[in-house]
């Protein structure tokens, strides 16, 4: 079985479903990484994302309840699970190791 590894939107979307937490949803996501990474993502790209990696069980969902502000529509919340958590340790090691062997960056205590 070959090694399974994230693409970079996918490692994006999935570590800001984890730092989200309890509210993360499409909207939410969007407008986190516009926020903190200064990047336009599309909401549909993101959902798309977000059903990718459910598949591969780094985030689970369930369907939160509906609002007024929505027209009664309910929101589909996802979290991070063990696995995507795993995932993202593994990919920022591997990231951390590549990392110090530029000797420009100097990095030190990582």
């Amino acid at each position: 079985m070959a090694k399974e590894y994230l693409g970079e939107f996918e490692e994006l979307v999935l570590t800001m479903v984890g730092v989200i937490g309890e509210e993360a949803y499409g909207n939410a996501i969007v407008s986190e990484i516009k926020q903190r990474v200064g990047r336009d993502v599309n909401l549909s790209a993101v959902h798309i994302t977000l059903y990718r990696l459910e598949d591969k069980g780094h985030v689970k969902s369930h369907m939160g309840g509906a609002s007024k502000s929505r027209g009664g529509r309910r929101k589909r919340i996802y979290t991070i699970t063990n696995a995507g958590l795993a995932m993202l340790r593994v990919m920022k090691d591997a990231r951390v190791d590549l990392w110090k062997l530029i000797p420009q960056l100097k990095i030190v205590g990582i």
